[in-house]
C-alpha cells in the first residue's frame, strides 16, 4: 500500500502511478518489498525495508525494546497460514531496530 504524503490517505494505483483520491497528489510507481529469510539468523533480522521506503510507512506509538524510543514505523505481513492472524512488524524511528509482534 502507498499513502499520500500530504493527507495520509491510501493512494490508488492508476497505470504506473499512485494517485490520491482526496488531494490528487501523484506519486510514481514505487515497489515496497518485505522479505523474511529463514535460517540461523533471528527471523526479525531477515526483514528488509529499503532505505527511504520506510518514509511511506505509517508511524505508530510503540516502545523500542533496544533504545526505548516511543515511535516506530509499522507494517503487517501474513507470515503464517491464512487461517492465522498476521504478523505486525515495527522499525524504530530512532535506532532502526526491527522487531515483530504476533497477534
Amino acid at each position: 500500500m502507498e499513502f499520500c504524503p500530504k493527507c495520509g490517505i491510501i493512494l490508488v494505483k492508476k497505470g504506473d502511478k499512485f494517485v490520491c483520491s482526496k488531494c490528487h497528489h501523484v506519486k510514481n510507481n514505487v515497489v515496497m518489498v518485505a522479505k523474511e529469510k529463514m535460517g540461523e539468523k533471528k527471523a526479525s533480522e531477515g526483514i528488509h525495508i529499503s532505505q527511504g521506503e520506510e518514509n511511506n510507512l505509517p508511524v505508530v506509538k510503540a516502545v523500542c525494546p533496544k533504545c526505548k524510543n516511543e515511535s516506530a514505523y509499522f507494517w503487517c505481513v501474513q507470515t503464517r497460514g491464512g487461517d492465522e492472524s498476521e504478523t505486525s512488524f515495527f522499525k524504530c524511528t530512532k535506532c532502526k531496530h526491527t522487531w515483530r509482534s504476533y497477534r
